[in-house]
C-alpha cells in the first residue's frame, strides 16, 4: 500500500540500528483481535463522529465505509457509503478510498469528507457528503460536492489522510509527492503544486469562486503564484498524521524510499526536505538523477529544512504508519505517546516527545518473533470513542491495544 523502494544498502543496515534514543521500561501491551466475525478488506481508517452515538466507521480502501457493531464480537457491519463504482482505480495497492473526516458539528449538519482516487486525469479527490435525511446509518451518495482535485502524474504516493484540527476547526489534507520514485517529478518543493504538501482549508466559508475558504493565516496566502491552501511542504508520502488536542503538536509520519522512515512535527510554512533529503540525511540518489535530467542538484540558498524528531532505518522496517496521540485511561503508561508502527515488519512503537527539551523517548511495544509473519501489518492507529487504541491490519483485521498483565 505504501511500501518504499528497496535499496541494496538494506542488506548492510539490517545489521545496524541508527534509531534515536530508545527508552527503557517500555509500556507492556498486547494485541487483542476484535471483530473476528466480520470480513474486512484493506482497512485504512476508523473514525468516531462527535455526535454522541459512539458509532465506529471503518474505511475500506476497496470502496466501502461501514459502521461496525457496538459488540466487538458481532458479525454484521452496516454499509454507510459504497463508492466502489464511483471512484476509479488503476493500481489497488495505493489507490482507492483513502480517508474520512466528520465535520466537528456533524451532529447538527450531517457533513463528512472523503478522499479517494479517480482517473482521466489521474487525481486524488476531496469531496463533501451529507448523511441521509431519513436514516442516520446511511450516507446520501447524491450529496457529493467536490471540494478539491489533486492531479497526479502516477498511481502511487497519494496519501489522502484527512482530519479536522481539534482547536482551529480547519480541515487538513495530506497529499503525496505525485508518485513513481526518487521524487522525479520534483513537486514536493514547488509551491505551485499541491503534491507533497499538507493543505489547510476552511470548509465553512468560501473564498471567491472556490468551493471552500482559504484561511487568512495560511502561510503562503501572500506569496505570488503559490497555492494558498498549503500549510507545510517537502513530504514524500505522509501516512498517519494527527494533532494532539492537549498540546497542539502536529505529528506526521512520512514514508521513506531507500534508507529511512521519519516522524515530523509539522510547523506552519515548514519545509521538510524531500527530495533534497530523506529524513535528516541527504537523499543519496538525487545527484545522479538531477545530472541525468541536466539540472542542478543543490537546494536554493534560501531553503531551510526542518529535521524530523525521529527516524528509523531498514533494520526496523520498510514503511512507516502513524499514528495518533494516546489520551485514553486504560494504559496510563502510554499517555501522551504518539503510537505508530511499520507496515512491513509489524514493529509497533510509542514515542514521547518533550517540546521543552526536544527530547524523544521511543518505546518498542510490539516486536514480532518473525517479521515475515507479524501479528499486524498496521495501516493505521485510531482512538475509539473512549480514546483507547485500535490498530488496523492491512490483511483484513483489527486489533485493540491493551495492557499486558
Amino acid at each position: 500500500m505504501k511500501c518504499p523502494s528497496l535499496s541494496p544498502v538494506f542488506l548492510v543496515l539490517t545489521a545496524i540500528s541508527l534509531s534515536p534514543l530508545v527508552g527503557t521500561g517500555a509500556p507492556k501491551i498486547k494485541l487483542e483481535p476484535v471483530y473476528k466475525g466480520i470480513a474486512i478488506e484493506k482497512p485504512v481508517s476508523l473514525q468516531v463522529p462527535g455526535d454522541g452515538t459512539n458509532r465506529r466507521f471503518l474505511v475500506e480502501q476497496t470502496g466501502k465505509i461501514r459502521i461496525l457493531p457496538a459488540d466487538e464480537g458481532g458479525s454484521e457491519a452496516t454499509v454507510f457509503l459504497d463508492m466502489t463504482k464511483s471512484m476509479a482505480v488503476e493500481k489497488d495497492f495505493e489507490e482507492g478510498l483513502l480517508g474520512l473526516a466528520f465535520h466537528p458539528r456533524y451532529k447538527e449538519n450531517g457533513l463528512f469528507y472523503v478522499t479517494f482516487s479517480r482517473q482521466g486525469p489521474k487525481r486524488v479527490v476531496l469531496a463533501e457528503f451529507s448523511v441521509s435525511k431519513t436514516d442516520p446509518n446511511l450516507a446520501d451518495p447524491a450529496s457529493e460536492r467536490i471540494l478539491l482535485e489533486v492531479q497526479k502524474p502516477e498511481w502511487n504516493h497519494n496519501s489522502g489522510n484527512v482530519f479536522f484540527g481539534p482547536k482551529d476547526g480547519m480541515l487538513y489534507l495530506c497529499v503525496g509527492d505525485g508518485g513513481l520514485k526518487n521524487g522525479v517529478h520534483q513537486l514536493s518543493q514547488k509551491l505551485t503544486s499541491w503534491c507533497g504538501k499538507v493543505l489547510r482549508l476552511d470548509v465553512d466559508t468560501r473564498t471567491a469562486s472556490l468551493p471552500y475558504g482559504i484561511p487568512s493565516d495560511n502561510p503562503f496566502v501572500q506569496t505570488p503564484n503559490a497555492c494558498p491552501e498549503i500549510w507545510a511542504f517537502g513530504f514524500r508520502n505522509p501516512w498517519g498524521a494527527a494533532i494532539d488536542p492537549e498540546t497542539g503538536l502536529f505529528y506526521l509520519a512520512d514514508v521513506g524510499q531507500d534508507l529511512y522512515e521519519e516522524i515530523n512535527l509539522v510547523e506552519k510554512g515548514g519545509n521538510y526536505g524531500w527530495n533534497f533529503r530523506e529524513a535528516s540525511h541527504p537523499f543519496t540518489t538525487r545527484d545522479a538523477m538531477m545530472a541525468a535530467l541536466g539540472q542542478k542538484s543543490e537546494p536554493p540558498k534560501e531553503a531551510v529544512f526542518i529535521d524530523p524528531i525521529h527516524e528509523y532505518n531498514r533494520a526496523d522496517g520498510l514503511s512507516i504508519t502513524g499514528g495518533f496521540i494516546y489520551r485514553g485511561k486504560a494504559i496510563p503508561d502510554l499517555a501522551g505517546h504518539f503510537l505508530y508502527g511499520d507496515w512491513r515488519f509489524g514493529n509497533l512503537w510509542a514515542l514521547q516527545y518533550d517540546p521543552a527539551t526536544k527530547a524523544v523517548v521511543n518505546h518498542q511495544i510490539e516486536k514480532p518473533a518473525d517479521p515475515a509473519t507479524p501479528t499486524t501489518q498496521p495501516t493505521g492507529f485510531f482512538p475509539d470513542e473512549n480514546g483507547e487504541a485500535l490498530v488496523l491490519d492491512w490483511r483484513g483485521a483489527i486489533h485493540r491495544i491493551v495492557a499486558a498483565e
